[in-house]
């Protein structure tokens, strides 16, 4: 009996030990000991509390770290409305395009190690996506015309004409390939349901991608593939790499980061910290399980995961000892990949570039931008957003159900006026 005991005894100091050395990133003894204001970080929560008083949202998850340690980490307003209950740091929040600096990275360990190229056609993999073709205006046949916008409902008659060159990786990380940007070739692409049912892939909709047309010659022009572009990569990825995009991420991104509460399925045990917005159908995203691993949309997780892979970045590719990325590749990641043509989503966004996945900040005033210059990281429709500021050695993590402007900016701002070193 004795013995038994004490194999339990050293079996329950094991899983003590295990959940005690859990990789955090640690706290800073003060926010003064890494250059930042106590008193002035105090405007994070003052700002959040002024918009959940507004009604413009309804809770958030708030952190920042700088020099490698944490200096701010808050819960505010409701996680859910009708049942009253108070927003949880561990809360689960709907990533949406969020989920795409994470398909950046595995990329990027697929380019380091060899595996694929920047340049490579999309074909050498996925050879569907050979001889594409873009759809362009029917009249003015001297001319091959290309709209931007298209009415869904009214599209104009249209003709096809072969692009100029295929389709390369490089195109589909930066948002100029064309394909599925929501203009004229897009609309002939065929339908498919929402949500995907369970059966379907990456594997199983590349045909559906690719029956379609493209919507402007490869390289030409920046238009946004919410979906469509970045999930060609992942396929790319499983085919290259022989796992699905999901455990190809989890072995080489998640598990060595600690990111244990990032997931596309979300265990049935954690649903009940879902944050649940009051007035909106959560259904298709809750009550479901997919086999569809989008890189584009797909990842639901916590505000520490991803600060985690945001520490990752701003450190150069490693975090808690475990290397991800080069420097280098990092800064090829972060770099201005379009040759000046990045024009951001719905308005023209001056003094910014587009890298592998992320919106790079290059001029902080006429950008606008609360951030340095070198800045980069992307944001989901939902509202959440994070990024990386190598310059200030910073990160910061916003998460959001409902999207709202003004709040994502008072609170890169509340974060930058509390810079004093």
């Amino acid at each position: 009996m004795r013995k038994f005991a004490k194999i339990a005894l050293l079996s329950t100091f094991a899983t003590m030990l295990q959940v005690s050395f859990a990789a955090d990133i640690p706290w800073a003894s003060s926010p003064e000991e890494v250059g930042m204001s106590s008193e002035r970080l105090e405007l994070i929560n003052e700002v959040m509390q002024r918009h959940i008083d507004a009604g413009d949202i309804q809770g958030a998850v708030t952190a920042v770290a700088r020099r490698g340690k944490l200096v701010h980490f808050e819960a505010h307003g409701l996680m859910d409305v009708q049942a009253n209950r108070p927003m949880q740091e561990d809360s689960i929040f709907i990533m949406m395009s969020s989920s795409k600096p994470v398909l950046g990275v595995a990329a990027m360990i697929m380019v380091e190690e060899g595996l694929i190229r920047p340049e490579d056609p999309v074909s050498m993999y996925l050879p569907e996506f050979a001889d594409m073709q873009v759809a362009v205006l029917k009249d003015s046949v001297d001319e091959n015309i290309s709209p931007i916008r298209v009415d869904r409902a009214n599209p104009p008659e249209h003709r096809l004409v072969p692009a100029k060159r295929e389709i390369t990786i490089h195109d589909l990380l930066t948002h100029t390939a064309g394909l599925g940007t929501g203009g004229l070739g897009s609309l002939l692409a065929t339908p498919s349901p929402f949500p995907l049912p369970a059966d379907r892939t990456l594997a199983s909709e590349m045909g559906r991608y690719a029956s379609g047309a493209l919507d402007f010659q490869p390289g030409e022009r920046w238009t946004y593939s919410g979906l469509v572009g970045h999930d060609v990569v992942a396929r790319i990825i499983e085919v290259v790499s022989g796992q699905s995009y999901d455990e190809f991420i989890q072995e080489r991104i998640f598990a060595p980061l600690d990111m244990n509460n990032t997931w596309f399925n979300v265990p049935e045990e954690y649903g009940d910290r879902r944050v649940v917005i009051q007035g909106r159908n959560m259904d298709p995203f809750f009550n479901r399980t997919t086999n569809y691993f989008s890189a584009s949309a797909g990842l639901n997780s916590i505000a520490a995961d991803y600060m985690k892979f945001e520490q990752m970045l701003v450190n150069g590719g490693e975090l808690f000892g475990n290397r991800i990325l080069s420097p280098r590749t990092i800064e090829m990641m972060a770099s201005d990949q379009t040759g000046g043509i990045y024009s951001g989503i719905g308005r023209n966004q001056s003094g910014m570039g587009f890298g592998y996945t992320v919106a790079v900040t290059e001029d902080p005033v006429s950008a606008g931008a609360r951030r340095s210059a070198g800045a980069f990281g992307w944001a989901g429709a939902f509202g959440t957003r994070s990024w990386s500021d190598p310059e200030e050695e910073l990160t910061g993590v916003l998460l959001l159900q409902q999207p709202h402007g003004r709040t994502q900016y008072d609170f890169e701002n509340a974060i930058r006026q509390a810079i004093v070193d």
